[in-house]
């Protein structure tokens, strides 16, 4: 009986993997509907008896602009045309952070918030990091850079309701995002690690401190030109379908 539960659970867990990772390779080219995200905020919303209308507009790549491209990688991820998937030193930073007993400090390359909003509840569990790394691994596999950085602009989180880049744009500056300046930009990117509680359009003196600093950063990247290393991030034998 035990043989064949065993059995049983192997033919479901390689189930859930291939239906994962056909799931993740329609994603490279479908736009997702939504996110797991977005369904748990709303869920919160009706339980805490405050329901709201969650906005997002989806933007292609060539509709980005550069300036927000930019601004999200000096903020979050400044090795993401180099890493695949995850940040080993950064990692290893913040676990001698934490261990220290200082306040908690994350280390999730911009692969693994797309997994982790995309397909994954919240919560800092052994049991989601580890689905997470599974996410991640199959993202930077069948995606190229490009893709990874145009689904999360389109699904980051920048306000109560407020999803993707083009919501932000309008919910914060009442323009479309490809309009945004380098400064808003950079305000947008600012208030990425908690954007429920910081205001792009209101900035605080720490904000617009952490704004003024996502700015220099992106100077020292290379601006826009640091965009052309994302088509290079793949290696000569990468299949050319995943890589264009």
């Amino acid at each position: 009986m035990f043989r064949s539960i065993r059995r049983l659970m192997f033919k479901l867990l390689l189930c859930l993997m291939a239906g994962s990772a056909l799931l993740v390779l329609v994603l490279r080219w479908v736009p997702p509907p939504g996110t797991a995200l977005m369904v748990e905020r709303k869920i919160e919303s009706w339980v805490d008896g405050k329901p709201i209308d969650l906005q997002r507009s989806w933007r292609p790549w060539s509709e980005l602009p550069d300036n927000l491209k930019i601004a999200v990688i000096a903020a979050e991820d400044q090795k993401f045309a180099e890493h695949w998937g995850f940040d080993i030193p950064a990692i290893r930073a913040a676990l001698r952070h934490n261990l220290q007993g200082r306040s908690v400090r994350g280390a999730s390359t911009l692969s693994q918030q797309v997994a982790k909003n995309l397909f994954l509840w919240s919560g800092r569990s052994w049991l989601r990091k580890g689905v997470e790394v599974w996410f991640t691994g199959l993202i930077e596999l069948l995606w190229p850079k490009q893709r990874i950085l145009e689904v999360y602009l389109n699904s980051a989180e920048w306000g109560d309701g407020v999803f993707g880049a083009e919501a932000a744009a309008q919910h914060h500056f009442g323009k479309g995002a490809p309009y945004l300046s380098r400064q808003q930009a950079s305000l947008l990117a600012a208030v990425l690690p908690n954007p429920r509680q910081w205001s792009a359009s209101r900035p605080g003196n720490h904000v617009s401190r952490r704004a003024a600093w996502i700015r220099q950063q992106m100077w020292q990247l290379g601006g826009s030109h640091y965009l052309s290393r994302l088509q290079a991030a793949r290696p000569d034998w990468w299949p050319h379908w995943l890589k264009a």
